[in-house]
């Protein structure tokens, strides 16, 4: 069972297309990564997915059912746009305020709960204003997490963090599926970020899906490159050119392209009296891959 499927979505404002024929899967346990440019319809479909607005056309289950139906909205919690916390109240009234939103049994012991899963149990008392971007970040998780979801969706969680909030955050969102068994739908433009916890990818552009990959898949299509340095570099660049099609001036070292003999660079450039100072096999990164599938869909 997927936990999301869109079928044919399209979603218009003043005439002007949102969304146009989106086809989209999320497999039940994922990480799916939403991926595109700003105004390519991440954030408006991640709406209709919470029913916040309604589609022109098409179909969109959850766990195999209608996205409208009672039983599947309570299993869907997100963080959009802003936490909608009160910033004079504390950390826990805010999740009280929430639990009792939600119609939640025991809310003391919900509250607790959700604290534990964003790292926040000692965090309670303090006022959302007092709070750090990234704990702000967590509360909004936290209160996406009340009434234990099944499926999380985030727009933008990581965005203005620095590197050790965006760390915890990563660890947060693993735990999130591995422990509790939560699907997670995270649109982010931190590529680098989303690629060490992503275990699916949806690439958007213009309102439609131009690709979906696992992570696995996205690694087996990674162009490979070979990176170096050598002593005479301007002398180096200008051999590779003569000898490969596709080698790029990246400053500080020099990439070939679609290459993964090292051995036989080395001994190449040694023959033409350039001694190799330092060389290893890459793969390029999600963002370099997106960046690249983008610049052939424009192409084409």
């Amino acid at each position: 069972m997927n936990a999301i499927e869109i079928r044919n979505l399209s979603k218009s404002f003043r005439g002007m297309y949102a969304l146009n024929g989106l086809n989209m899967t999320v497999p039940v346990g994922a990480i799916y990564g939403f991926i595109g440019e700003n105004g390519s319809g991440k954030s408006t479909t991640e709406k209709l997915i919470c029913g916040h607005l309604v589609p022109d056309n098409g179909e969109i289950k959850l766990f195999g059912k209608k996205y409208t139906d009672a039983g599947v909205r309570v299993r869907v919690g997100a963080l959009i746009e802003n936490t909608g916390c009160f910033p004079n109240s504390s950390v826990y009234q805010n999740l009280m305020m929430q639990a009792l939103n939600l119609g939640i049994e025991n809310p003391k012991e919900e509250i607790s709960r959700v604290l534990k899963i964003v790292r926040m149990e000692n965090s309670s008392k303090l006022k959302f204003k007092k709070c750090s971007l990234g704990m702000k970040q967590r509360i909004g998780i936290a209160m996406a997490l009340m009434g234990n979801p099944a499926l999380l969706i985030l727009d933008e969680p990581i965005n203005g963090l620095d590197t050790d909030g965006m760390r915890i955050m990563r660890e947060i969102l693993v735990d999130i599926t591995k422990i509790y068994g939560c699907t997670v739908l995270i649109s982010s433009h931190i590529l680098g970020e989303l690629e060490k916890i992503a275990t699916h990818y949806g690439i958007i552009q213009r309102g439609r899906m131009v690709q979906e990959l696992t992570a696995e898949e996205m690694d087996a299509r990674a162009r490979v490159f070979i990176s170096l340095k050598a002593k005479d570099m301007d002398k180096c660049l200008n051999l590779l050119k003569a000898k490969f099609d596709n080698v790029r001036n990246e400053g500080e070292y020099l990439r070939v392209y679609d290459v993964d003999d090292s051995e036989m660079i080395v001994e190449y450039l040694l023959k033409n009296g350039v001694v190799v100072n330092e060389i290893k096999k890459n793969k390029i990164g999600l963002e370099e891959y997106y960046v690249e599938l983008m610049s052939k869909k424009e192409n084409e």
